[in-house]
């Protein structure tokens, strides 16, 4: 397609402005507010049924990697039904291939928010970095929200 000459000028700042907002929107966030848990104490963690089997899996090996015990409870527990629980979220989405786009993991100690770790690449749009190896990412949030144990 040809664009008259006088019209150029109008394409290429409307393309440049449309270039300069996705990019802006390409963010990927990491917190983590890290959890305090007594040395001897089980963490019981909540099953999220709706997760990919992979994630739970990892979460376990990190947990005790860590120097964690840990027990599992049904995805009908409650927070308050051990006094230190750990619950998780997670997706996968779809753009050229599957990727973790969001992970939470939140501690509860008697039922009240401990610590939460959340990992968002939903606005990372043309990021490249979004993807992330699952595995190592899950690793890194537990260590964070749960530092590793002195023995």
């Amino acid at each position: 397609m040809r664009v008259p000459k006088r019209n150029r000028r109008i394409v290429l700042v409307a393309l440049a402005g449309m270039t300069l907002s996705s990019l802006g929107a390409c963010t990927i966030t990491q917190e983590v507010k890290p959890a305090t848990v007594a040395a001897d104490t089980e963490v019981c963690v909540i099953e999220n049924e709706a997760v990919r089997e992979g994630f739970l899996s990892e979460l376990q090996k990190s947990l005790t990697a860590n120097g964690y015990r840990y027990r599992m409870l049904p995805s009908t527990a409650t927070t308050s039904d051990c006094p230190v629980t750990l619950t998780y979220v997670a997706r996968w989405s779809w753009d050229l291939t599957l990727y973790m786009s969001y992970a939470r993991l939140q501690v509860f100690d008697n039922g009240q928010a401990a610590g939460d770790a959340v990992y968002d690449a939903t606005q990372g749009g043309g990021n490249m970095s979004k993807f992330i190896d699952a595995e190592p990412k899950i690793r890194e949030l537990v260590t964070q929200l749960l530092p590793p144990r002195t023995q």
